[in-house]
């Protein structure tokens, strides 16, 4: 495979136009091109907004065009709130019909336009079916990559999971394999652990040995220092303007290389703050300037964190957190995990819990402050 690259920071402007700066996406997860050379199935984890979905897109890409292998990407994004199991199925093979259309491989759409299941087939064989048939009449092994699969319900996702499993287990053809070669599970979290935590039930009745066919789970890390210079100098290679080493260092602090701030910060000084003028260096000052309008203008990204900060779960984590009281339940609770997983929270050597970041702390500890002062105000206005 070719060391294929992914669009990250973006800017418009009279220097480039639609210019688009990127990462290697093989630099960023580099375990991945051996795990399909050893025909093995994973689990790519990792919090919103870090990556996945561009990260798989360019890796379907990247490896159809390498002509060795069909590659095939289904986002399951759709079928969240779908809970029972005939229509989860149903609406996960509606999902892989529709990735096929979409995918630009001639022998995968032909063949799709002409499937018919089998009329004995019910739910809890149909997507093995389908993967099956597809494998048996390709001309190349395949390679399918199922994103956003924490969205399916338990149900549909414990039926989905077995169907898969079994295909594994019996993939070895006379000649070939008669399932996909490797497969991979996207989402927020290790869908194994997300399971046992909102169905317990599920480990004594021997529903976990599903995940057998998990070779192994990887998360899709935040960018490093190094990472983040190489993202700004495409930007001076193209246009002449230059990141000040206290600039990407400031960088660093206020997002600790989450993807989406990395980018937003760069965009916030040159579109918005410098308006596209290329002869000024970007400072540290500047840097500050816009982690400052990121955290008050709450766009998307902030927003969203907004909304992670009224959800229950994460009131109770957080609170403690703030209150220096997290104690060792909470530890073990799938709230500590859920917050973890959303990339609000990190661990410190310690395993005591902080703001995944600078500007994520700003946004926590003002919104704390918000709501204290509206309650205070509250009181006053009812004396």
């Amino acid at each position: 495979m070719t060391n294929q690259v992914i669009k990250e920071f973006n800017t418009t402007g009279p220097c480039v136009p639609s210019q688009h700066y990127m990462i290697p996406v093989l630099q960023r997860l580099p375990d991945v091109e051996d795990m399909i050379q050893d025909e093995r199935y994973f689990i790519i984890s990792a919090p919103r907004q870090s990556g996945k979905t561009t990260y798989l897109l360019a890796l379907t890409e990247q490896i159809n065009l390498s002509g060795r292998f069909h590659a095939l990407n289904c986002s399951l994004e759709t079928l969240d709130g779908i809970v029972e199991r005939e229509a989860g199925i149903e609406a996960i093979l509606s999902q892989i019909h529709y990735s096929i259309s979409r995918s630009h491989i001639k022998k995968l759409i032909s063949f799709s336009e002409n499937y018919t299941p089998l009329p004995h087939l019910n739910y809890t064989s149909t997507v093995k079916s389908l993967l099956n048939h597809i494998c048996d009449n390709l001309d190349k092994e395949v390679i399918i990559f199922f994103d956003e699969a924490d969205c399916l319900s338990v149900d549909p996702l414990i039926t989905f999971l077995r169907q898969i499993r079994l295909g594994y287990n019996t993939r070895c053809g006379k000649n070939r394999l008669t399932f996909p070669r490797s497969l991979a599970l996207s989402g927020m979290r290790d869908i194994r652990d997300h399971l046992r935590n909102i169905h317990p039930d599920s480990i004594s009745s021997g529903v976990a040995s599903i995940f057998n066919f998990k070779t192994e789970a990887l998360t899709l890390s935040n960018f490093t220092r190094h990472e983040i210079n190489t993202l700004y100098n495409q930007h001076t290679e193209a246009c002449g303007q230059i990141f000040e080493p206290e600039a990407v260092e400031r960088a660093y602090y206020w997002s600790e290389g989450q993807p989406w701030l990395v980018n937003a910060l760069a965009y916030e000084i040159v579109v918005k703050i410098l308006k596209n003028n290329y002869t000024a260096p970007v400072t540290k000052d500047l840097m500050d300037q816009a982690a400052e309008a990121i955290i008050k203008n709450r766009q998307t990204h902030i927003d969203s964190l907004m909304e992670r900060l009224q959800d229950p779960r994460v009131v109770t984590i957080m609170d403690s957190v703030f209150a220096g009281t997290l104690c060792k339940v909470l530890k073990n609770s799938d709230d500590y995990r859920y917050c973890l997983d959303l990339g609000l929270v990190v661990e410190d050597e310690n395993r005591n819990l902080r703001p995944a970041n600078a500007i994520y702390r700003e946004v926590m500890s003002r919104s704390a402050s918000d709501e204290f002062q509206s309650a205070i105000d509250n009181k006053i206005s009812e004396i």
